[in-house]
């Protein structure tokens, strides 16, 4: 059964709304607008834009798939021109694909606050250093029987998790993944999804302005938000936009350091997604780190592909009938 969230996609598919649903399962997706994913080496900066060298990854596979899927991680070395480089490449990233019981349920796996924990049953772990082998290469875990995934009633499917960890060494590595069925082309899977509870990305360099998109999701029991961003050098403006909210204003932290601030949810945004706009001017690319929890303090999924696309803001107008 093709469950609520996939079926509003596809009429917006089908309506011509979401251009970039083709490429549904790349993170960061088109429609985000973020440059890559990155990790540093444990031996890094903070102030470089990672506080704490780790990242995780839920790869969503609709309830009903039963043929193999496969993660596949572009450019996962770190030595190369996509790579950022402090002096000669000295950092190995290791990438870790969990699955079965834990792997979402498990404590501490979707907490923002500590290092991951790597619950669940590990599939495969590949560590990469300078390997040019693997510059702006693909790099292929699977195949995966859908039926390793931990089943997650809440999204009605069953997920894989994968842990980027920077075991050495002080850059920082770039990289991306396509949840696809073929283990060397990126076909996306069929109502899948990624997400992740903790964004650690690249905002790309721009000669004039450039915004990116996150897109946390709201559900039903969600009162208020808070927004949590590190490093993002005061060098960009936040801009929260829903179906309710028409932009509003978040705090955005300094060099090497947290900022938040918090905003009220009503009724009409629960059970869709938000859409944080950060637009930067700099002439350089910036990393930084994301998170927004509720009034519990539980970490709010970002979705690759935001769950009832993306939100538009609706006026509200009252119509007065002078007889």
């Amino acid at each position: 059964m093709v469950n609520e969230w996939t079926a509003r996609l596809g009429l917006l598919a089908g309506l011509g709304l979401v251009p970039w649903l083709a490429p549904a399962q790349a993170v960061p997706n088109p429609g985000e607008r973020v440059e890559s994913l990155v990790t540093f080496g444990a031996a890094s900066d903070k102030t470089w834009g990672d506080d704490d060298y780790t990242q995780t990854f839920f790869f969503l596979i609709p309830e009903g798939q039963r043929q193999p899927v496969y993660i596949r991680v572009w450019d996962p070395d770190c030595g190369g021109q996509n790579d950022d480089l402090k002096g000669s490449a000295s950092t190995t990233t290791s990438f870790s694909l969990y699955g079965g019981a834990g792997t979402f349920s498990g404590p501490g796996a979707r907490e923002p606050h500590a290092i991951p924990n790597p619950s669940g049953r590990l599939i495969k772990s590949q560590t990469f250093g300078n390997e040019p082998k693997y510059d702006g290469k693909w790099f292929t875990f699977g195949p995966l029987n859908p039926l390793e995934g931990e089943p997650v009633s809440e999204f009605k499917g069953r997920v894989f998790k994968m842990i980027a960890k920077g075991l050495s060494g002080n850059d920082g590595n770039l990289y991306r993944y396509f949840f696809s069925t073929s283990p060397t082309q990126n076909i996306p899977v069929e109502g899948g999804n990624a997400f992740t509870y903790k964004y650690g990305f690249r905002l790309p360099a721009t000669s004039s302005k450039a915004t990116v998109h996150l897109y946390p999701f709201v559900n039903d029991r969600v009162v208020s938000i808070k927004q949590s961003n590190f490093d993002m050098d005061n060098a960009a403006k936040l801009t929260i936009f829903s179906i309710a909210k028409n932009g509003h204003s978040g705090v955005v932290s300094g060099d090497g350091v947290w900022a938040n601030s918090t905003l009220p949810i009503v009724d009409k945004e629960h059970g869709l997604s938000l859409d944080f706009r950060l637009t930067s001017n700099l002439k350089t690319p910036n990393d930084l780190v994301f998170y927004v929890t509720d009034q519990y303090d539980t970490a709010l999924p970002f979705f690759a592909i935001p769950l009832g696309g993306p939100p538009r803001y609706q006026y509200d107008i009252d119509v007065k009938v002078h007889r």
